[in-house]
């Protein structure tokens, strides 16, 4: 399906918003404090904080050039707030209070009148009328003045060109860069209601598209967009034509409860609420904004927690001893399904997200994500950690590498350690079913397969892809290969889910697929194979496909076009071939469009439009008897005129080897491989080194192909549509692919009628039957 990275909105349609709407601020902060925003009615927004040291500092966010959103659902930048004022009913708690010293404070960033970059620093209690916790603020940026007294310390504001502007929150007992611990976790608010902007700029144009609703949905994850409203994020899901389920993945950094470590850090607390009160507050919010807006949500909880945020025993290890540590920056570790403080935890964290569901009234749908036990990028396991080991007896045999050749005893241990890892899977799955009653639950599981099936540790799979996984032990097998699709690897992942489904017996129905993602910006090749692996999984009846995720797809513009009608559209082409046989009497004509411009002086500007001949037939003079004559007629009604397409035989040029002799598997070289690529379409040249024309062969015979690699003929290959060699392994890098076919040309009626005089016919006259090639988007 057809797809479009929008950079900018153009001729789309635009709505306008209030400057200041409540949907479209943002916090942000540093670690380990903790904050999130929502809105609590069309003019008011709050935000929760959790602080954790003296020196913790949440900002409220507010800025002139829309960052987040997709470029078709941004606000345009405005920097000039001359002569606007902004007002707003303020009440806190559990913060500084407006008239202390380091109380909320926005703080201003733009450039002066001469172009200077300066901060301001506004002290909103002087601008403020009524109690140091419930005031009302009223801020003219056009006298608007930073500085702590005023008016001996006013420091002028320029309006017309600023930045950002964040309001500063703090709790009591606040020391500038401190890193003292509070002795236990302040929790703060602050609500901004009644929120008005007027003046002279109180307006932002918006863009306001609503793409038709797709067959994607879409998956979200609150690392990434824990600092804006979930209003805002499903207005973008809405716009964007997602519909049905979301898929949102908790994370492994922002949501859990904090304790410190005793020396000096901070590690997840699991005496405490599952979620801190941000978290919980940002969560219950966005599950009531989906609600609302007809979406059901998948809540994923997986076994990865930010490193420096997890208790040292419940992490992963290698036979060393060395922490299961990922790629990410900073690192994020994995924990042991051996260990019951971390699976007890784990469970508390799902029964939460079951009570966030039943407390929106949403159905209960629960994903365990990409549970594994971690493999290093030297190929060691982690399975070493001493909560495993005493589950694996005490003194498990040492896995150097699951690369090499395993024994009989590693590999038991590995399929002990499966067994260990479906224990905990299944624990967390009994638990949220029991949760949910009688309403019952959907439990689905994810399997990332590039690692889980990777080919350089063909054993990997017993632990972590274990048997005990097989249907019915979950509702839905979830398969993502990210890191496959994006480097175009199409055979390991066609293998990779038959070894899935073969192993663990789900149908395709009960089926998801995770199309995703692109780490680095810029780049539109991965979004093609994103798109169209998002395609193949709808055409392979998986229930549901999603696009991960919508923090990438904001960022690149990545925008689903739907299908132009509900209804199928009616078969193009007929796999037919044309009844007739050709003979010489035939006529072939070549053709090319080419615009020729006669200059004054005489002249000639040419520009070739086509890249390649298109053919034309008449192949009338074929028709050599009656019979034939009304095989023809039948054969022109069968295609309704024009509107079907069908094989045609070229009796000048239907071989790979020349242009009619007998096919070879080194006829035409077709590709070289990379090492990853596996579909390599049939090509025919014609002519020699820079004039080579390259002809697309979308119709060969199927019974004719023959294939090589090197020289050497490969059998392990198949033949998908639209003339594509599909090989079951990648071809290696710098391989020759060759091949060898015959082939039918794919044409259409060149018109509705079909003129045919029998006494013409009888007189030995030859009629007239156009044909005109079509051209085949394989």
């Amino acid at each position: 399906m057809s797809f479009w990275l929008a950079k900018q909105r153009s001729v789309q349609q635009t709505d306008v918003i209030q400057r200041f709407d409540p949907r479209f601020w943002t916090v942000d902060f540093p670690r380990p404090a903790m904050a999130a925003v929502t809105t609590i009615a069309p003019d008011a927004l709050r935000v929760d904080a959790v602080f954790q040291q003296k020196g913790d500092l949440v900002g409220l966010i507010w800025e002139s050039e829309d960052r987040w959103d997709h470029p078709l659902l941004s606000y345009d930048t405005d920097r000039d707030y001359s002569r606007t004022t902004l007002s707003f009913r303020w009440r806190s708690g559990g913060l500084l209070a407006l008239d202390a010293v380091n109380g909320p404070t926005l703080t201003i960033e733009g450039r002066d009148a001469a172009g200077v970059a300066r901060t301001w620093y506004v002290r909103l209690w002087n601008y403020a009328t009524g109690s140091t916790t419930d005031a009302r603020i009223e801020l003219p940026f056009s006298s608007l003045a930073g500085g702590f007294v005023l008016p001996g310390e006013a420091d002028p504001v320029h309006p017309a060109d600023i930045d950002r502007m964040f309001v500063s929150l703090v709790a009591p007992g606040y020391v500038a860069a401190s890193t003292t611990a509070f002795a236990t976790p302040q929790i703060g608010w602050a609500e901004l209601s009644d929120i008005r902007c007027d003046g002279h700029r109180p307006m932002l144009t918006i863009g306001d598209v609503m793409v038709p609703p797709h067959k994607l949905g879409i998956a979200t994850g609150y690392d990434d967009c824990y600092n804006q409203s979930p209003a805002r994020l499903v207005r973008a899901v809405q716009g964007l034509g997602y519909r049905g389920s979301i898929n949102h993945y908790i994370g492994m950094s922002h949501f859990f409860s904090l304790k410190g470590d005793g020396a000096g850090g901070f590690v997840v607390d699991p005496a405490a609420a599952a979620m801190n009160p941000a978290a919980g507050a940002w969560h219950r919010a966005f599950l009531i904004e989906a609600k609302s807006a007809g979406y059901t949500v998948i809540l994923s909880q997986s076994f990865e927690v930010l490193a420096q945020h997890c208790p040292a025993a419940w992490q992963q290890r290698t036979a060393a001893g060395d922490p299961a540590l990922t790629g990410w920056s900073p690192p994020s570790t994995l924990l042991s399904p051996a260990n019951t403080s971390a699976t007890a935890w784990l469970r508390k964290v799902a029964l939460a997200l079951v009570a966030l569901q039943q407390g929106a009234a949403l159905p209960v749908r629960y994903q365990i994500g990409e549970p594994w036990w971690w493999v290093t990028a030297d190929k060691q396991i982690c399975l070493y950690d001493d909560a495993a080991k005493a589950a694996l007896g005490g003194n498990p045999v040492a896995i150097p590498s699951l690369s090499g050749t395993l024994s009989a005893t590693q590999r038991s241990l590995l399929d002990a350690a499966g067994v260990i890892l479906a224990a905990a899977t299944s624990d967390l799955a009994n638990a949220v079913r029991t949760a949910a009653g009688g309403a019952g639950a959907e439990v689905l599981l994810l399997a990332f397969l590039p690692t889980v099936l990777d080919p350089a540790t063909p054993e990997a799979h017993r632990a972590n892809l274990p048997s005990g996984w097989a249907y019915p032990a979950f509702d839905v097998l979830q398969l993502e290969d990210y890191d496959w699709l994006v480097a175009g690897k199409e055979a390991l992942r066609a293998a990779a889910r038959a070894a899935a489904e073969a192993r663990l017996g789900y149908a395709r129905s009960r089926q998801h697929f995770l199309s995703g993602f692109v780490l680095t910006p810029g780049d539109d090749i991965p979004w093609r194979r994103i798109d169209a692996a998002a395609d193949e999984a709808i055409g392979l009846g998986v229930a549901e496909t999603f696009i991960w995720a919508l923090p990438q797809v904001a960022r690149d513009g990545f925008t689903r076009l739907p299908e132009t009608s509900e209804d199928a559209p009616m078969q193009a082409f007929d796999d037919v071939l044309f009844p007739i046989a050709l003979g010489r009497a035939a006529t072939v004509t070549p053709e090319f469009s080419t615009n020729v411009t006669i200059t004054a002086s005489g002249f000639e500007r040419r520009n070739s439009l086509w890249s390649n001949a298109r053919l034309r037939f008449d192949v009338g003079p074929g028709v050599r008897s009656e019979a034939e004559l009304g095989e023809l007629i039948a054969f022109f009604r069968a295609r309704r005129g024009q509107a079907r397409g069908f094989r045609l035989r070229d009796p000048s040029d239907y071989s790979s080897n020349g242009m009619t002799g007998v096919p070879s598997s080194a006829d035409q070289v077709i590709g070289i491989g990379d090492g990853a690529k596996s579909r390599f379409a049939l090509i025919k040249s014609y002519g020699a080194g820079d004039e080579t024309q390259t002809r697309r062969i979308t119709r060969p015979r199927p019974e004719s192909v023959i294939v090589s690699v090197n020289g050497t003929e490969r059998h392990d290959w198949t033949l998908a549509d639209g003339g594509t060699i599909v090989f079951a392994s990648a071809p290696a890098a710098a391989a020759v692919v060759a091949a060898g076919y015959l082939f039918d040309v794919p044409v259409r009626f060149a018109e509705d009628q079909l003129e045919i005089s029998g006494a013409a016919f009888a007189a030995g006259e030859a009629p007239t039957v156009p044909l005109v090639e079509l051209r085949e988007d394989a």
